[in-house]
């Protein structure tokens, strides 16, 4: 593919290369914590994306799935023909 571009910026979107991003990290960080996109390419071929991290929708909750999951009354125990295949079995 050929080269696509060496410096370019389309509105909320950044195009960089490799050299180009190492140099300006700092710079890079601070755009897209204002909720721009960096796009980093290599030999013009865009390879990354670095983007807002906007973490978990909500707080995990211990328990949240009690009584929605059931297990086997057999769940730890192998199949001869598995227990045999790893071993475990003469």
């Amino acid at each position: 593919m050929d080269q696509i571009w060496s410096d370019y910026n389309a509105g909320s979107m950044i195009l960089k290369n490799v050299s180009e991003a190492k140099a300006e990290l700092s710079a890079l960080l601070e755009a897209v914590s204002k909720g721009e996109e960096v796009i980093i390419g290599k030999a013009g071929v865009p390879v990354a994306r670095l983007v807002r991290y906007e973490g978990q929708a909500e707080a995990r909750r211990p328990g949240a799935l009690k009584g929605r999951i059931k297990m086997a009354a057999d769940f730890d125990e192998l199949p001869e023909d598995l227990a045999a295949a790893f071993g475990m079995k003469p």
